[in-house]
């Protein structure tokens, strides 16, 4: 469902506007509520529709709680959950605490994954995406499942 590449500014309440072309189909699907979390690898949040959000939930819910990785990271990504709603504009406002994990300020990226979004700073996007362009032109070892794939 997501995919593409946003550039978005961030108001000074830390609200965002979804793109017009995901506004439909959000509410569609899932009635315009979605979920923000951390990523626990990159400096940027993850959005999800709402009900894509409660499968993962249930998924990290299930982890064995005596084990300290997945208690790890039923805490981080749980723990920093966030219910989000569309408004009438449709716009959604990001708590402080998320915006500041991900450095997030005036310029911010929107970038599709398929089933979620992930919000980044611009200026950690570029500098991150071109890590990822030098690393796949230095690679020679790609995963097998990507070989198959003929673009």
């Amino acid at each position: 469902m997501f995919r593409g590449l946003h550039t978005i500014n961030l108001d000074a309440k830390g609200r965002l506007a979804i793109p017009t072309k995901y506004r439909e189909p959000l509410s569609t699907l899932c009635g315009a509520r979605l979920v923000a979390t951390i990523d626990t690898e990159e400096r940027c949040l993850l959005v999800y529709p709402i009900n894509e959000w409660e499968v993962i939930q249930a998924k990290i819910e299930a982890l064995p709680s005596f084990n300290p990785a997945a208690r790890r990271i039923q805490r981080l990504l749980i723990g920093h959950a966030t219910d989000l709603e569309l408004d009438g504009s449709g716009r959604v406002l990001l708590p402080p605490s998320l915006r500041e994990y991900a450095e997030l300020d005036k310029e911010i990226v929107l970038v599709g994954q398929g089933k979620k979004l992930e919000l980044w700073s611009k200026s950690m996007w570029e500098g991150r995406r071109d890590e990822y362009l030098d690393m796949v032109s230095q690679s020679d070892q790609l995963p097998e499942e990507l070989m198959s794939i003929s673009l």
